[in-house]
């Protein structure tokens, strides 16, 4: 007789969720409008401030997570959830501008609190290794809200052209478009297990998210999912024993977080928690690591906006005051805050002189990398090594290690990204 198959255990299908409904943290059908209703660490939180004490550490990551997982917007299938730090830039950068526009202190304040402030927020999630959307949506709300100013209040006083008008709109959105090729994938380094299909290697799970990997069925790892110290060495030495024998003789070590051996020049990012290849520096202000896939848009990116940026403070200069060169109007333009328009168009052009002068420095620093054949990883890890040659009051560092000349260095930049057969000697042992 056939054995009878049994019949699987139907799982009860759940219900569609309604565009105000939601599943929140705690795996619970919950409600968008429920949005202040049982929050014990929000109520304790009210009683300890009401009653003059201090809130403990682990109360203020509750609330923040709380109101994070409750920060939805009505969406098909269910609620989405918003990423709290969007909101700050949206929220604050149009009441401090108009702040400033009220007298010339109080543009001095406001204009100097500002990059303070974002570097001090830059430092705390640095140091926590979190990612954020912070600067990513301070960029692109600072771009649109320069461009909605320049369009309320300069074009209307009739001294832009419709010529300069187009010319700055194609700007902007060559800005937009370099953005988005400069946050496709930098070039992250996957693990060969992935992509193996023999049976050997089955057992082996691929990373779930980035940067993120699951153990199981690796060899020599214990209960727990964490290989031993043990096999971590032996790992270590096989991946320089392959560099050594292998024909091109590459520089190659192993990278235990993401499993794999990474080539020359590649590095683990700590924030994004994957390997990047040719790696230069993680950039708050796309998101996203530079490297050898998306260098080249990054650098486009940056030169396109410091035109933009140049030509946009240039017009609106020469509209609120008139017949004065370009550095004359920026320290000297009486009347300036005798009507409100104006006021507030010449505090937008000292914001974006701000935020312009640390572009141009970024720019500036990539530039002399890029001609000397380094990455700013490197950089930071020769002078940490002490094995770097400072040039020019520090501002260059020659590791000397990949540099093969001014002409060749930019060469070499051109073709990143082509994924040539062929190793640079550089590269070579």
């Amino acid at each position: 007789m056939k054995p009878v198959k049994k019949k699987k255990t139907e799982e009860p299908e759940l219900e569609p969720l309604c565009c105000c409904e939601y599943i929140d943290r705690n795996g619970e059908k919950n409600h968008v409008a429920a949005c202040l209703c049982d929050c014990q660490d929000l109520d304790e939180g009210c009683d300890r401030w009401l009653t003059c004490q201090s809130l403990r550490p682990e109360t203020c990551e509750r609330i923040t997570d709380t109101i994070s997982d409750r920060l939805r917007i009505p969406w098909l299938r269910g609620a989405k959830k918003v990423n709290i730090s969007i909101v700050p830039p949206l929220v604050l950068l149009p009441v401090f501008l108009h702040v400033a526009s009220w007298h010339f202190l109080l543009g001095v304040v406001v204009l100097t609190s500002l990059p303070m402030l974002a570097l001090w927020y830059y430092y705390l999630t640095h140091r926590r290794k979190e990612q954020t959307l912070f600067f990513l949506s301070l960029g692109l709300f600072s771009l649109g809200y320069m461009y909605y100013v320049f369009l309320r209040e300069v074009v209307p006083q009739g001294r832009v052209g419709p010529t300069q008008l187009a010319l700055l709109t194609c700007g902007l959105f060559l800005i937009l478009i370099a953005l988005y090729r400069a946050k496709k994938n930098p070039g992250y380094l996957s693990n060969p297990a992935c992509n193996d299909k023999s049976p050997s290697n089955s057992q082996i799970e691929c990373p779930v998210k980035k940067g993120q990997e699951k153990t199981k069925g690796f060899p020599s790892t214990d209960a727990s999912g964490s290989l031993n110290n043990r096999t971590l060495k032996d790992d270590v030495r096989g991946s320089s024993r392959v560099g050594l024998d292998s024909p091109a003789k590459v520089k190659e070590d192993w990278c235990a977080k993401c499993q794999l051996v990474r080539p020359a020049r590649a590095w683990h990012c700590r924030i994004c928690g994957i390997c990047v290849r040719r790696m230069d520096h993680h950039c708050v202000w796309i998101n996203s690591c530079v490297g050898e896939s998306n260098h080249q848009a990054f650098i486009l990116a940056l030169s396109i906006f410091l035109l933009t940026s140049v030509y946009g403070i240039s017009l609106t200069l020469n509209t609120i005051c008139r017949d004065r060169s370009l550095f004359t109007a920026l320290f000297y333009c009486p009347g300036v805050y005798a009507n409100y328009s104006s006021a507030l168009s010449f505090t937008c052009v000292w914001y974006s002189v701000i935020i312009t002068a640390g572009m141009a420095y970024i720019f500036l620093i990539q530039l002399i990398n890029i001609s000397y054949n380094v990455t700013e990883r490197e950089v930071q890890q020769a002078l940490r090594q002490k094995t770097g040659r400072r040039l020019l009051c520090g501002l260059i560092v020659d590791t000397g290690q990949y540099n093969r000349g001014f002409l060749r260095n930019w060469l070499q930049f051109s073709t990143l990204g082509t994924h040539t057969v062929h190793t640079p000697a550089e590269d070579i042992v």
